[in-house]
């Protein structure tokens, strides 16, 4: 699998709701630097893989819109918004964050990530900035 399809897959992957499905994507000694709009977090294996499964308790659906996916030798950057379908609200669609990932690959897994998100706005030049490309 090339890496572009690597990265889509996974954040387009249910692994918030299956953690076990995170082991298909990350490397075992994966290493990830998030830089969020709560803070900074370093996360490795163990601690993504538990942060995503407290993630999912509170999601029906996590629904990934992609406008821009790249790959350069070794280094994959994707810039996507996240949409969620709460268990309170399950036939309601939310914007949640915008994000953009570097990913670099080793044994054709993901091993290091450096990830910015924020928060959805929603202005209608950010709205219309994450239409995708056809």
């Amino acid at each position: 699998m090339d890496g572009k399809t690597l990265v889509k897959d996974f954040f387009e992957s249910e692994f918030y709701a299956n953690s076990e499905e995170i082991k298909n994507y990350l490397h075992p000694e994966v290493k990830i630097f998030w830089n969020s709009s709560t803070g900074f977090y370093k996360l490795d294996f163990e601690s993504f893989k538990k942060m995503s499964s407290e993630m999912g308790k509170s999601f029906e659906s996590l629904n990934c819109d992609i406008t821009h996916l790249l790959q350069e030798d070794n280094n994959v950057t994707i810039r996507f918004s996240y949409n969620v379908n709460t268990i309170e609200s399950p036939d309601e669609e939310i914007p949640v964050a915008h994000f953009i990932a570097i990913w670099e690959m080793k044994d054709e897994k993901l091993y290091k990530g450096y990830i910015i998100s924020q928060p959805e706005d929603d202005s209608l030049e950010n709205i219309f900035s994450f239409i995708p490309k056809k």
